[in-house]
């Protein structure tokens, strides 16, 4: 009933930009936090950047000052530019979101995940 979907990773040389989007979509009713979170092979999945509606963010101190983390609320959107990216920034990038959601006749609130996205930092 409600679907996140990334766009935006691929191939970039090290010192370059990405900027990822994620859409929440489907029987929405309201998004809360939204957040990107990364994962390699072999270890846990971190965070990378969150955001509130109110535009509250943090960061994980790895990507301070080099990724920012924006949405669009009314396109239930959230977005995060990369810069100065380096090779240990090569991860599959998620994103999240706390969403209400239409179930039939009631409304209900759940974390949902994006399918993921590839980011390889690499000459």
């Amino acid at each position: 009933q409600v679907q996140l979907v990334e766009s935006g990773g691929g191939l970039v040389q090290p010192g370059g930009s990405l900027r990822l989007s994620c859409a929440a979509s489907g029987r929405v009713y309201n998004v809360y936090g939204m957040g990107w979170y990364r994962q390699v092979p072999g270890k846990q999945r971190e965070l990378v950047a969150a955001s509130t509606s109110g535009g509250v963010t943090n960061y994980a101190d790895s990507v301070e000052g080099r990724f920012t983390i924006t949405r669009h609320n009314a396109k239930n959107m959230v977005y995060l530019q990369m810069n100065s990216l380096k090779p240990e920034d090569t991860a599959v990038y998620y994103c999240n979101a706390d969403i209400a959601y239409y179930s039939g006749i009631y409304s209900r609130r759940s974390d949902f995940w994006g399918q993921g996205t590839q980011v390889t930092v690499s000459s």
